[in-house]
């Protein structure tokens, strides 16, 4: 099983431009093939795939942890330097289209539960850093930023 992350925005951008070894984004042509897909707001749809080509490579927390909230790579909880970098990257364009005034939302879903399990979180960039981004199984980001 594997995670599924889409994102949706209504900027206009071309975000495969962005497409690295680590992140790909893939223009999204089937809404139905994933339920997860119909809980984004905005018109553009795109797949987000980390180098695993699916979602699993990027930083997740488990349901069962979301309380641990957004915090830096510890010491006693192994990450992969290449699943920090790829959400270091995902960070970076998800912000680029924050302060470029477009609207984006986000959902991470673990392809074996139900979708009427995503529950939905407003997160704003103005608090969560770069260094401290992870995604959260079974949420979907309602993102913002206020200092634009």
């Amino acid at each position: 099983m594997c995670y599924s992350v889409y994102l949706s925005t209504d900027s206009p951008e071309n975000l495969a431009d962005r497409n690295s070894a680590l992140v790909r984004f893939d223009p999204v042509s089937d809404p139905a093939s994933d339920p997860s897909i119909a809980l984004l707001a905005f018109p553009n749809h795109w797949e987000v795939k980390s180098k695993s080509d699916c979602g699993c490579t990027f930083r997740h927390l488990h349901t069962s942890s979301v309380n641990l909230g957004f915090s830096e790579p510890v010491d006693w909880y192994e990450e992969e330097q290449d699943g920090l970098d790829a959400t270091r990257q995902l960070y970076v364009t998800l912000n680029d289209i924050l302060t470029s005034g477009h609207r984006v939302d986000l959902v991470d879903h673990w392809s074996d539960s139900p979708v009427s399990n995503i529950q939905t979180l407003d997160v704003s960039f103005d608090e969560v850093e770069e260094k401290t981004f992870r995604l959260f199984e079974d949420h979907k980001f309602r993102l913002n930023k206020a200092d634009v």
